[in-house]
């Protein structure tokens, strides 16, 4: 009974260490988005190289894809450190394509849909943790959606229609909101199945928990700056 208590206790424990870590690497990964959006935005040099190019914008897309599913297959065997320096990267890259959003919209109205988009996320994440709900089948309905979601924005690129995108953004707030649940919860079980000593698997999935819970956020911030967000004239 003693050894029962005491396992359960410790998987606890790896469970708050390693959400913990994931949050600690989110908001690092934020932060350096934040000033690369920032950086990109007061250069003249880098707004004319990667906004001057129509296709400097696919570039930056597929180089983040690459690094997502980099970090993504690695969850087993890539060296922590390796893991780290991908996750900064992405960030960086991913910093380059958000400050087109600082162009577009007004810093108040961005400010108001990040601290929106900040407690919604947050409301969910927590339900994540702490509902006693499987959402395993919530999230392959919620994979599909963002499958089509993407399809969705390809099109609309070349469309640019304002009502498929007002339908784009509705869809992907429900979505990016249920997968932050999800993918709260599906991290917390991985903690849970860990080892009480396996630290190296711990930090590994703390970045790719990171890098989940990054584009839950992002993803859901730039959705609701179709509603909340106000253009520059």
């Amino acid at each position: 009974m003693q050894n029962t208590t005491y396992a359960t206790h410790f998987t606890k424990t790896d469970t708050n260490v390693l959400l913990n870590s994931v949050y600690h690497w989110m908001m690092i990964g934020l932060l350096i988005s934040g000033l690369s959006a920032f950086m990109v935005t007061h250069s003249t040099a880098l707004l004319h190289l990667l906004f001057g190019n129509p296709y400097m914008i696919w570039v930056l897309f597929l180089i983040e894809l690459g690094l997502v599913i980099a970090i993504s297959s690695g969850l087993n065997k890539m060296d922590v450190s390796t893991a780290r320096i991908l996750f900064i990267l992405f960030s960086i890259v991913d910093g380059m394509t958000l400050a087109s959003i600082l162009l577009v919209y007004t810093e108040a109205s961005i400010v108001t849909t990040f601290f929106i988009a900040s407690m919604t996320f947050g409301v969910m994440s927590l339900y994540g943790y702490f509902t006693d709900t499987d959402l395993s089948s919530f999230g392959n309905i919620l994979t599909v959606g963002l499958i089509g979601i993407i399809i969705a924005m390809v099109i609309n690129y070349f469309l640019k229609s304002p009502s498929f995108e007002w339908w784009i953004s509705i869809i992907g707030v429900i979505i990016f909101v249920g997968l932050t649940a999800y993918d709260t919860q599906k991290i917390k079980e991985m903690g849970e199945e860990m080892g009480a000593n396996d630290t190296q698997s711990l930090n590994r999935v703390a970045i790719v928990g990171a890098l989940a819970l990054y584009l839950d956020f992002i993803n859901l911030f730039i959705m609701m700056l179709e509603f909340f967000g106000n253009r520059r004239n």
